[in-house]
């Protein structure tokens, strides 16, 4: 398929080109760094930021979060979420 876009370069403000599901991990960071996390399934999610501070978002199916979390805790998240980067 032809990509009319493939020598312009990416930026933040670009539209994400992958998505990947999101497992949360007490533990583990998101193996890739997500532009935006959107969720699936409504609850809440407990996201880290890279100094280790968590926030908790009480989501319903469809938010957009535009934030580039380091880890999603198992502990408290209850939502599905979907990486976007």
């Amino acid at each position: 398929m032809a990509d009319p876009f493939e020598f312009h370069p990416s930026q933040l403000d670009s539209p994400a080109t992958i998505h990947f599901a999101i497992t949360p991990s007490d533990t583990v960071d998101i193996p890739i760094t997500p532009r935006a996390i959107y969720c699936d399934a409504a609850g809440t999610a407990v996201i880290q930021d890279r100094y280790g501070n968590n926030v908790t978002y009480n989501l319903l199916a469809g938010a957009v979060i535009p934030f580039r979390g380091t880890r999603v805790l198992a502990t408290g998240t209850t939502a599905t979420l979907i990486g976007w980067a």
